[in-house]
């Protein structure tokens, strides 16, 4: 099975200390965000844990512990823009983000890392002409750690709209622009441009438009087949495999006003305060009132020897 970390909020970044307690214990606890008396637990065990997802603005905090996560296959996520604090907060700087990955791609290699460069948004500031100047020199930077940079375009929720009221949805003409200009600027550098939720109109363009999070993409990672269930595809058409998530929303610090997982600031602050590093839940602890159930978790992973490992 595959473990997601990283849909709900940014554990390497801001919950590292937790997640290696987790580990060393063997277990996790995730509550149902629909349903909170609901959790749900989830052994930490490479037995039957094929592949750890995580995504993250910062991996600077799990890096020196990457030892802990020996056994495990990992996939990372890492988001880098061009925004600055008047839009990300408290994200580090792109510069120091870039570093780290690298660092992260040397340890466990470029197929194991993936670029995310979204949300693509336009203000005043952060233009087309902007954003196609900044993704070269970032593509400059990451060549070689790195075969794939996933884009999406903002879409503007009511909380999006409500934190974030100058920003403006990205036009039809000006995505198709960024999408054909970007997948070129990619290809030159060896990335592969992938887009995510937004249907086939950067297809033309040779962007893949297959989804992000994909098997496939895990496969990679690992270097091996994984025997998987067939995922159903959305109402969105994603095919990604986003289950077994031991996240929370409303627990993210970087503060980015276009983020979908917290409702706001101050809905954030409680959350973390209620962040008990030694506790198997991310938030708070087990009431008497909860009702726990184990995973179903099996090893989707296909024991036949790789086309590599015969060569």
């Amino acid at each position: 099975m595959i473990l997601q970390t990283g849909l709900r909020t940014d554990i390497p970044a801001f919950y590292t200390p937790w997640f290696l307690n987790r580990l060393a214990e063997g277990f996790v606890l995730a509550r149902n965000p629909y349903n909170p008396q609901q959790i749900t637990r989830y052994q930490l065990n490479p037995a039957v844990v094929d592949c750890i997802g995580f995504c993250t603005k910062n991996p600077a905090p799990m890096l020196p512990h990457l030892d802990a996560l020996k056994g495990f296959g990992q996939h990372w996520f890492v988001t880098i823009t061009p925004y600055g604090t008047d839009i990300e907060p408290h994200v580090p700087p792109k510069e120091q983000v870039m570093a780290d990955f690298l660092r992260l791609s040397t340890i466990l290699g470029c197929h194991a890392v993936t670029w995310r460069y979204d949300p693509i948004l336009l203000t005043d500031v952060y233009t087309v002409e902007r954003h196609l100047a900044d993704f070269a020199a970032m593509c400059a930077a990451l060549e070689g750690a790195t075969d794939t940079c996933v884009i999406s375009f903002i879409d503007l929720y009511e909380k999006v709209k409500r934190n974030f009221p100058e920003v403006r949805a990205v036009p039809h003409g000006e995505r198709l622009l960024l999408g054909r200009e970007m997948a070129a600027i990619a290809a030159e550098h060896g990335i592969r441009l992938k887009s995510c939720c937004e249907g086939e109109e950067l297809a033309p363009f040779g962007v893949d438009c297959s989804g992000c999070m994909t098997l496939s993409t895990y496969e990679k990672a690992l270097g091996r087949r994984l025997l998987a269930p067939r995922q159903p595809k959305t109402s969105r058409g994603c095919l990604c495999h986003l289950s077994a998530d031991v996240g929370a929303y409303n627990t993210c610090g970087h503060g980015c006003r276009y983020c979908y997982a917290n409702h706001d600031e101050a809905s954030v602050r409680r959350a973390m305060a209620q962040h008990d590093p030694a506790s198997p839940l991310l938030i708070g602890r087990v009431r008497p009132e909860d009702v726990i159930r184990d995973a179903r978790q099996v090893s989707w992973r296909d024991d036949q020897l790789t086309l590599a490992e015969l060569l």
